[in-house]
C-alpha cells in the first residue's frame, strides 16, 4: 500500500469516527439511549478512561499513551515489508482509530461512545477499528514470520 493511500484511508477512518461522534453529541446524547434490535443499543457514554472502566479519569495518561502507540507504530510501518498486506492494513486501521480517539481526549477530555451490544462495554467507530486492526497487525506479524522462515 503506497504511502499516501495509507495517509488517505487513515484520514478516511477519522473523519467518518469524527462524524459519527458529531451524530452521537448532537442527536444521540438527548435521547441517552435507543434501541435497533433486541440485543444491540445506540448509548451515548462519555469515557475518560479506556475498554471496561480501566483507568477511569485517567485521561492526560491515555493521551500520553496513544502518542507513544502512534509513534511506534509510524516507526515500525517503515520497518514492515510493502508486500505484506495484513500489516499495512492493521498499521492503517490502529492508527486511523487511534487519531480518533486521541482528537476526543485533547478536544473535550473525554471519548464519545455510543455503539452498545449490552453484553460488552459502550465503544465507538474508533475502538472497532483498533480492535480490528491489532488483530490484522498480529495476522500479519504471523505472515511475516512464516516468510522469514521459509528463506532461512
Amino acid at each position: 500500500m503506497r504511502p499516501a493511500m495509507r495517509v488517505g484511508a487513515m484520514t478516511a477512518i477519522f473523519l467518518l469516527d469524527r462524524l459519527a461522534k458529531h451524530w452521537a453529541a448532537t442527536w444521540l446524547m438527548v435521547r441517552g439511549s435507543v434501541r435497533v434490535l433486541p440485543f444491540f443499543y445506540l448509548t451515548y457514554v462519555e469515557n475518560t478512561g479506556a475498554a471496561f472502566g480501566i483507568g477511569f479519569s485517567r485521561n492526560r495518561f491515555f493521551i500520553w499513551l496513544s502518542s507513544v502507540l502512534l509513534a511506534v507504530l509510524l516507526i515500525l510501518q517503515g520497518r514492515w515489508t510493502r508486500k505484506n498486506f495484513w500489516l499495512q492494513a492493521g498499521l492503517v486501521l490502529v492508527a486511523g482509530g487511534a487519531v480518533g480517539n486521541l482528537y476526543d481526549r485533547v478536544a473535550y477530555g473525554y471519548v464519545v461512545d455510543f455503539l452498545d451490544f449490552r453484553i460488552w462495554p459502550v465503544f465507538n467507530v474508533a475502538d472497532s477499528c483498533v480492535s480490528i486492526g491489532a488483530c490484522l497487525l498480529a495476522w500479519g506479524m504471523t505472515v511475516e514470520d512464516r516468510q522469514e522462515k521459509k528463506r532461512d
